[in-house]
């Protein structure tokens, strides 16, 4: 049986939930710092109709990951990639660590941006590569539109609900199952 880790958060406006979105990837890094790893890819599944605000989420995981970059949904490229700051990683020091040594393979190097809304089936899914993606135990990726592949979803991963109630306010229900 899975167990499940439940949160709920209720946000006001965009600045709320990319700040939201910050601290869960400061989490994610901090798990990391105690010797959690990530069960292949940490793997953030994100639910909600169009305009609930995943993207507006993971903008703040790619800012608590230390990624300059403007980030936008890859409606049309499917799959972004970026770097994790070395200052940001379990062993950099702003995640407490020692800054990066030769003898200390990364844990967390890659963060994968997915947006699985023009995809229409299981075939075309299997033509991205995220299979591959999925098993890179030194990557978080954060998937939106994840009820498209949740087949090929890991057992233990973030399930993350996004619900528009109206004036910019929104519901977000975290689920870690562990």
């Amino acid at each position: 049986m899975n167990k499940t880790k439940q949160n709920i958060f209720i946000t006001n406006n965009s600045g709320e939930t990319q700040n939201l979105g910050e601290n869960f990837a400061r989490s994610i890094l901090a798990s990391l710092v105690q010797g959690v790893s990530l069960s292949r890819s940490g793997v953030v599944a994100l639910y909600g109709n169009l305009g609930s605000g995943k993207t507006t989420f993971v903008q703040g995981l790619a800012r608590g990951f230390g990624i300059k970059k403007r980030i936008i949904s890859p409606t049309f490229i499917i799959v972004r990639q970026y770097k994790v700051s070395p200052l940001r990683s379990p062993f950099g020091h702003l995640g407490g660590g020692e800054g990066i040594r030769p003898s200390t393979p990364p844990r967390c190097n890659t963060f994968y941006h997915v947006d699985l809304y023009r995809i229409e089936n299981q075939r075309e899914i299997e033509g991205l590569g995220l299979r591959e993606i999925l098993e890179d135990q030194n990557s978080v990726v954060a998937i939106e539109w994840a009820e498209k592949m949740k087949s090929l979803l890991p057992k233990k991963s973030w399930d993350i609900k996004f619900e528009d109630l109206g004036r910019n306010r929104r519901k977000i229900t975290i689920n870690q199952k562990l």
